[in-house]
């Protein structure tokens, strides 16, 4: 198998545009991300989101524990679907 010769800023790009590489495909060979870049970017994000909801329900107290009877002010009743007296 021969060696590929590597290609220099001002030799004419081998993508055939007819421009020196410099000028067409450098730019776009040193900005693509890499697979493992991509999907750190992902985990990041997903980390990021399950957060945002963890604190969103620590804000609202934790929306999971039912009053006893009598917690409500009077003239209220607890409603189990919006988690809070009415």
């Amino acid at each position: 198998m021969a060696a590929q010769a590597k290609v220099g800023r001002n030799d004419r790009c081998p993508c055939g545009s007819g421009k020196k590489y410099k000028n067409c495909c450098a730019d776009k060979r040193a900005s693509r991300m890499s697979p493992a870049s991509w999907a750190a970017v992902v985990a990041l994000v997903a980390a990021a989101g399950v957060l945002v909801v963890l604190f969103v329900n620590a804000a609202r107290g934790g929306g999971t524990a039912i009053p006893s009877s009598g917690s409500c002010p009077a003239g209220q009743v607890w409603d189990p679907m919006h988690r809070h007296c009415h």
